[in-house]
């Protein structure tokens, strides 16, 4: 069947430096969330951003759908976009939805449920999805007719990540949502 769409919503509010995470999120997703911060904070000034920022601003990651479970490393890409995206001032693209899991140096490592991703995120509308490179093998187990209908963007790197996912700097909004597929918010069988 496919899995379904999660939304992941950041904040900076002028504060102490600390990293607020909510959402009934698990404690992997916990830990991917304190590694995209530091990822973004090392890349501060390649990314633009005011090394001082982290030290004034409170950052709140949110994944709505509270009363549901969360839990997995495939948001990882996602958190880190969306905490860029929020110290840059630069929007997240809404046409597009990324799986994936980081490491602290910005790798892109690959994850599983491509497919059912993949599938939930066809269904959403969305049409660009980016992945690890790592997992292009998976997407042979998505029919075909899905599959053309897709653009995949196969990254290694945050980096990457980021280039294909942000806007421009002109486009500036103070909050974001970022669509991701993930197929465990669905019950399978």
């Amino acid at each position: 069947m496919g899995g379904d769409i999660i939304f992941v919503e950041a904040l900076a509010v002028e504060g102490k430096p600390e990293l607020k995470i909510t959402g009934q999120l698990g404690e992997v997703m916990r830990e991917s969330a304190e590694a995209a911060l530091t990822y973004v904070r090392a890349r501060a000034r390649a990314l633009g951003i005011d090394p001082r920022f982290f030290e004034t601003h409170t950052l709140h990651v949110h994944v709505p759908a509270g009363a549901v479970p969360k839990d997995g490393p495939s948001a990882g890409i996602t958190i880190a976009t969306a905490l860029a995206s929020v110290a840059t001032g630069r929007l997240v693209r809404d046409d597009v939805a990324m799986t994936g899991e980081i490491s602290l140096r910005g790798r892109v490592l690959p994850i599983g449920g491509i497919k059912e991703k993949a599938l939930g995120a066809h269904r959403a509308g969305i049409k660009t999805i980016i992945l690890p490179r790592r997992n292009l093998i998976d997407l042979d187990d998505l029919p075909r007719a899905i599959f053309e209908e897709l653009t995949f963007v196969a990254v290694e790197t945050l980096d990457e990540v980021l280039a294909t996912a942000l806007r421009p700097a002109a486009q500036h909004a103070p909050t974001l949502s970022i669509p991701q597929p993930d197929s465990e918010l669905v019950p399978e069988g």
